[in-house]
């Protein structure tokens, strides 16, 4: 009989056990949080066609750039390719959106590295000189993919790549691929003492300049940037392709954060329109001796192998 019903009681609490179970697997589960896929920094920028920050799925390791409204865009405008890399090797463009966003307003695809980040947030991880190669292959592949909105409206034969700081030496590694079009190194340059960088900076040797094939433009901070010396010495050295190189006493941290980008934003949505778009007013700028943007009280500038 007890063993009745030890059974009896057994059972008893096993149902429970399994009613409670099903209740808790069939109770609705509280929704995931869900993560912004675009973003439209600022005003969308002060260009022409308004831009936004977009998390693709078929590039989660990048933030694009890119005007909001493609339908001016098509096989007789079509939009350059910039490839960007982040200071501090960091794996987030946030540092750096309002000036991503600035120059993508003025009809640019901007590909950065690292996911697109949230309004104050300041992102994590380390980024890769490769990335700068994947942000160019998604670009081309999205040009010929019929699924694509950027189908048939990007320029594939006008390729800049460009970063800052650590995304300026990774840009520099991977400056000679054939595709590019175009070099920008922003507050930054090959280190004059090697093994002097942190954190898995690209270390490449000055002979690594004479592996640039295209145009090439520095922008620095002055004698306050700590890679003025770097960049500097990078001019001194580059002497078989066209390059410019300009200060402004701000130092390393560049004007990236300031609304729209600031003045360093205006310097490079005029090199890229001149290098990738064949604009003559924007070419004024870089060109003459003296060139335009040396009339300019900010900047102190030098070029070779320009007109």
């Amino acid at each position: 009989m007890k063993k009745n019903l030890s059974f009896l009681l057994g059972a008893a609490l096993l149902g429970l056990s399994l009613v409670n179970s099903a209740s808790a697997q069939t109770a609705p589960a509280a929704a995931p949080a869900t993560r912004a896929t675009s973003r439209v920094i600022e005003d969308g920028g002060t260009g022409p066609y308004k831009a936004i920050a977009l998390q693709e799925s078929s590039l989660a390791t990048h933030t694009v750039f890119r005007p909001q409204d493609l339908s001016s865009f098509g096989p007789n405008k079509k939009l350059p390719i910039i490839a960007w890399g982040n200071g501090a090797c960091a794996n987030s463009p946030w540092e750096h959106v309002n000036f991503l966003s600035e120059v993508a307003s003025n009809g640019f695809l901007v590909v950065a590295i690292g996911p697109l980040p949230l309004a104050g947030e300041k992102g994590s991880g380390r980024s890769q000189s490769t990335q700068l190669t994947d942000a160019i292959d998604w670009a081309i592949a999205q040009n010929g993919d019929k699924k694509s909105p950027l189908y048939n409206k990007i320029d594939i034969t006008k390729i800049a790549v460009s970063g800052m700081s650590c995304g300026g030496l990774q840009t520099l590694e991977m400056a000679p691929d054939k595709r590019v079009t175009t070099a920008v190194i922003y507050n930054s340059g090959l280190f004059v003492v090697r093994g002097s960088g942190v954190g898995g900076m690209p270390d490449l040797p000055k002979e690594h300049l004479k592996k640039l094939h295209t145009p090439t433009l520095y922008v620095l901070g002055g004698e306050k940037d700590i890679a003025y010396a770097n960049g500097m010495d990078d001019f001194k050295n580059i002497n078989h392709v066209p390059v410019f190189v300009a200060n402004m006493d701000v130092g390393h941290g560049g004007t990236y954060g300031q609304p729209h980008g600031g003045e360093f934003a205006k310097v490079a949505t005029a090199w890229y329109k001149w290098q990738l778009k064949g604009d003559k007013e924007a070419a004024k700028w870089f060109t003459g001796n003296p060139p335009g943007l040396a009339a300019d009280k900010n900047w102190k500038v030098d070029k070779k192998n320009m007109p």
